[in-house]
């Protein structure tokens, strides 16, 4: 493991703006970082350090809130690029966290991978939520965000994200964005300066106990639409404010981050089956053409 980190670490940065710090993996050798948008958000120039202490001025050059990834452009080449591994690692096998976890640079923490196609309960905000995450028991604190999960050959599995505070009653509960939405969208980010991602044009909230009994939903699961944007693919499909989701291509959606987790393998103009019910009116299902998220979109 020693060799596999010595290999490894060089690849993983500190990303350092105004008031805080996150961490970033080397995605090209001619500087490129990849990092978390959150990591950088609302900044436009950074500072980059590197595992042998030089620093360096850095440039956000693109982001993308969605799955909350960015790439920062150091100014800096030669660099060692991270070796990427795009499928899934296996439950129960060795996860290691490379990061700077409070500003302590290459800091490295060790666990298992817990699980696979997790989404954090309540991140569904505007057009971001974080599903379809690697979960991780290896320790994850604040500045390892956009740093490198490893596997035991030292290859980047993950790009690390979130994780749940002990004040949360959570034990060693870490996130990381897998590896092959991370090259996908830093490739898309690369190419164009912006990804694409399938659009419902539907705003999903959750059905809380309050709504269920104004509503007289009983016990229905499901999320309520709450806004559809004009024109766009949900109101073509005749979907309105109101409607309840139960279900995409048949996978109960109880949750709006199940709801968009649903939408994410998708590219635009697939077409979605929907379950969708109305207090007081019968099941139907809908087919639904998602399309390219616009640039701003509310919803």
């Amino acid at each position: 493991m020693p060799q596999v980190l010595a290999r490894a670490q060089p690849s993983v940065v500190t990303v350092l703006v105004a008031g805080g710090n996150g961490s970033g993996v080397v995605y090209t050798a001619d500087g490129l970082i990849l990092t978390n948008e959150h990591v950088v958000r609302g900044a436009s120039d950074v500072e980059v350090a590197f595992a042998d202490g030089r620093r360096v001025p850095g440039t956000v050059t693109a982001t993308d809130p969605v799955t909350d990834l960015a790439l920062v452009q150091a100014d800096r080449r030669d660099l060692p690029p991270a070796e990427f591994r795009t499928d899934l690692p296996q439950v129960g096998t060795l996860a290691v966290v490379v990061g700077s976890p409070l500003g302590f640079a290459n800091t490295v923490t060790a666990g298992i991978i817990s699980g696979l196609h997790r989404e954090i309960p309540g991140s569904a905000v505007q057009s971001q939520a974080l599903v379809d995450l690697i979960q991780t028991d290896a320790p994850i604190s604040p500045g390892n965000s956009g740093g490198a999960l490893l596997n035991a050959a030292g290859e980047v599995i993950g790009i690390n994200v979130a994780y749940i505070p002990p004040q949360a009653g959570a034990v060693a509960l870490g996130f990381a964005i897998p590896a092959a939405t991370a090259v996908d969208i830093a490739d898309q980010l690369q190419r164009s300066g912006r990804a694409q991602h399938a659009y419902a044009g539907l705003v999903p909230v959750p059905i809380t106990p309050e709504i269920a009994a104004q509503l007289g939903l009983g016990d229905l699961e499901g999320v309520i639409v709450a806004a559809v944007a004009a024109s766009g693919p949900a109101e073509q499909a005749g979907l309105a404010p109101g409607d309840v989701v139960t279900a995409v291509d048949g996978e109960p959606t109880p949750t709006p981050e199940d709801f968009l987790a649903a939408l994410r393998p998708h590219s635009p103009s697939d077409v979605l089956t929907l379950t969708v019910t109305r207090p007081g009116q019968r099941e139907r299902e809908v087919e639904l053409t998602l399309v390219d998220r616009p640039v701003t979109s509310n919803p």
